[in-house]
């Protein structure tokens, strides 16, 4: 299992760590026990977490809903959780 995964009971907890203003939006593996994730969205006014919950909430197959900011609203390290989704389910997508 990755560092940066966690089951729960209803889903899965992520650590993420996001690269705001890039090329494109792409995971690019595993950094420092975290998932880096590069957005295309600048940091601000809050579109690059409106980006990555975008991002997972299409890659894992949920509703945008499902996707929580739990920590790191404003820096780069994040506490992500996805309702819904198996723990299995989210490492195959996500890597």
């Amino acid at each position: 299992m990755a560092a940066w995964l966690r089951e729960e009971p209803g889903g899965v907890v992520l650590e993420l760590l996001v690269q705001p203003r890039a090329s494109r939006t792409r995971v690019l593996g595993e950094h420092d026990g975290r998932l880096k994730i590069a957005l295309a969205a600048p940091p601000v006014d809050g579109e690059a977490n409106a980006a990555l919950v975008e991002f997972l909430a299409g890659a894992l197959g949920v509703r945008k809903a499902a996707v929580s900011i739990l920590r790191g609203e404003a820096g780069r390290r994040k506490t992500v959780r996805v309702a819904g989704v198996a723990l299995a389910v989210a490492e195959t997508a996500l890597r």
